[in-house]
């Protein structure tokens, strides 16, 4: 259950198909619309919610065994949602709802949210879909524009504008020149991709500094290769303003390196520590250089809290 957010609905479905690796299910996507102004509305302010969703929701029973949702606009259906089901659906809600956790059954904040409580599991980032299968499959559909490219094959994956973070024009050069020098300096290749909250003059101006080196920058057109390029990458970059690209990163195992954008925050600096604790990601100093660790498995970690609590209260 989620808004239809591509950063949310990745989250929701990849929790649920790691839960549905360990136990034989069926995903259903489920994404909600609220009419008029409801949906802006905080969560208390709408006691008969699916008066007001778009018919298109669909929500309505026979309810599931797992609801799993993420955004605040879910929020008025899963704290009603164990009530309609008589307490047979079980509730997962990620991120930090800004709701009474005991509303749920499970939530799952980043572990950076520092929240605690008896119903709550914390982990580092966020839930993905990345696994070696998938990764081996989306690499396949881009092998010829691939396979050629010279090692080390460095992916650039650059987020942008969001309350704590910016990506100014002086501010993407310099990431254009911190990439360019080591990588020609190298010989290797360029794997780049932006994010919908790139600024356009940040996205423009990486382009053109960077689109003479071996490799592909993806201008969002025809097929994503975004997993492909995760696959085929020596090192990863990612600004430091995106949790999901950076837990994505950490999740294959390969050195991961963050890189400054405009703008600080708490919470993504001990994001970023976590990271570092568990041996995946280093600040961007402006070289390559590799190391191996355990790739970050939080959301199979989750998947299997999930059912083991899902269990313990059917008894």
């Amino acid at each position: 259950m989620s808004d239809g957010r591509a950063g949310i609905e990745n989250q929701v479905l990849g929790l649920a198909e790691a839960v549905a690796r360990r136990r034989q299910a069926t995903i259903v996507v489920k994404r909600v619309g609220w009419t008029g102004r409801i949906g802006r509305l905080p969560w208390w302010a709408s006691p008969f919610p699916r008066r007001w969703l778009t018919p298109d929701s669909g929500i309505e029973a026979p309810w599931p065994d797992i609801w799993i949702a993420a955004g605040r606009a879910t929020l008025p259906l899963s704290i009603r949602m164990r009530r309609w089901s008589a307490g047979k659906t079980f509730v997962v809600q990620l991120q930090d709802p800004r709701a009474p956790p005991q509303m749920f059954d499970l939530v799952a904040p980043p572990r950076h949210d520092r929240l605690h409580g008896d119903n709550i599991v914390s982990i580092t980032g966020s839930p993905h879909r990345i696994t070696p299968q998938r990764l081996k499959a989306e690499y396949a559909r881009f092998a010829k524009r691939l396979d050629g490219l010279p090692h080390p094959r460095v992916m650039a994956m650059v987020g942008g504008r969001s309350k704590a973070f910016d990506i100014s024009p002086e501010r993407a050069a310099q990431i254009a020149h911190e990439i360019q020098l080591p990588l020609e300096q190298e010989g290797g290749s360029l794997l780049m991709t932006f994010s919908r909250r790139t600024p356009d003059q940040a996205r423009a101006l990486l382009t053109a500094r960077l689109r003479h080196l071996p490799g592909m920058i993806w201008d969002g057109e025809g097929d994503n290769p975004y997993f492909a390029f995760l696959a085929a990458a020596d090192y990863v970059l990612v600004t430091e303003d995106s949790t999901n690209m950076a837990t994505e990163a950490a999740a294959t195992g390969k050195p991961v390196f963050i890189m400054k954008v405009d703008g600080s925050s708490l919470k993504f600096r001990l994001f970023h520590e976590s990271l570092e604790q568990q041996g995946a990601a280093r600040p961007f100093g402006g070289a390559f250089h590799g190391w191996t660790y355990e790739p970050v498995a939080e959301t199979d970690r989750l998947a299997a809290e999930v059912l083991a609590r899902m269990m313990a209260k059917a008894g």
